[in-house]
């Protein structure tokens, strides 16, 4: 994207959608994002998710689409209706915005759609890159329903990548903005055994590599959004301590967290030692690739002119 471009951007509101719209219009693109209501301004495009429906005249002359949005996965318990809205958020949504791009008589020529490293299923400490098969459970289920409801796009000729990402280390938000906090008080500590494989990666890393997908032509098909240097829970709780200069002595029994949290606990617990094969294969370059070069980033408001 090396001219101004029109890109267009649903989750524009959530940590990795807003700060993707600041890059890029830091960079002098137009970008549009996906409003769930009535557009209001020239930048705002309306759509439903839940009805799967979109205001195809709004897409008219986009390059590329990123497609962010979906509920959160670690929001709150996983009851069986939220199950269902995690699903739902994801496959729902993906199928709308791929139809909708396949309607368009010039479509753009690419679509970066989310997924996550879920796919995977957990592993242990096995290494896995993109050539690794589906896992097992109910996110590795959602993630392979979730990229297949792309398949309008792939089918009208649109680029499509998925990118799986794993853990954002942000303070702003996620899953990560909630440990802060905690070891900020010093009560963070290691999760079960610890030894469970995390695959990371920075705020800004993963604006630059959405990035780098729409930029680099080969990058179809699924593309981990994972540092190179995944960590285990008991190494980041390290990492965190020292950061922060805080004690970290407090270890968090498995069956504590399966009783608070329920069957989210897993996700915690499950061991994913992701690879971000495809991106080092196309010259991409971490700025964090370790977790402590992570943690230390997250400190600082992410600035888009250095993504």
């Amino acid at each position: 994207m090396r001219t101004p471009s029109r890109i267009a951007v649903t989750g524009s509101s959530g940590l990795i959608g807003s700060a993707l719209v600041r890059s890029l219009r830091a960079d002098g693109h137009h970008v549009l994002r996906l409003v769930r209501r009535d557009a209001r301004a020239t930048d705002e495009v309306a759509w439903d998710p839940d009805r799967q429906w979109v205001d195809t005249v709004g897409l008219l002359g986009c390059d590329a689409v990123v497609h962010l949005a979906g509920a959160g996965i670690a929001d709150r318990r996983w009851t069986d209706d939220y199950k269902r809205r995690i699903r739902d958020s994801r496959v729902l949504g993906t199928a709308a915005v791929a139809e909708a791009l396949a309607t368009l008589d010039v479509p753009p020529r690419v679509l970066v759609s989310g997924s996550a490293v879920g796919v995977y299923g957990y592993p242990g400490e096995r290494p896995v890159d993109e050539n690794a098969p589906p896992g097992d459970g109910f996110l590795a289920r959602v993630c392979q329903e979730w990229e297949e409801a792309a398949e309008p796009a792939v089918e009208a000729g649109i680029r499509t990548a998925y990118a799986r990402t794993g853990l954002v280390v942000a303070r702003e938000g996620g899953a990560w903005g909630r440990l802060f906090p905690l070891f900020r008080l010093g009560v963070g500590g290691r999760l079960g055994s610890g030894r469970q494989y995390w695959s990371f990666i920075s705020l800004r890393d993963h604006i630059a590599a959405l990035r780098h997908i729409i930029d680099t032509e080969e990058l179809s098909g699924p593309v981990n959004l994972t540092a190179p240097e995944p960590a285990t829970n008991r190494e980041i709780t390290s990492a965190m301590g020292r950061v922060l200069r805080r004690p970290t002595p407090f270890p968090v029994p498995a069956a504590a967290l399966r009783l608070a949290l329920g069957e989210v606990t897993e996700d915690m617990l499950g061991s994913q030692r992701v690879l971000p094969r495809r991106l080092l294969d196309t010259g991409f370059t971490f700025a964090h690739p370790r977790i402590e070069q992570a943690v230390r980033a997250a400190l600082t408001p992410y600035d888009p002119r250095a993504a």
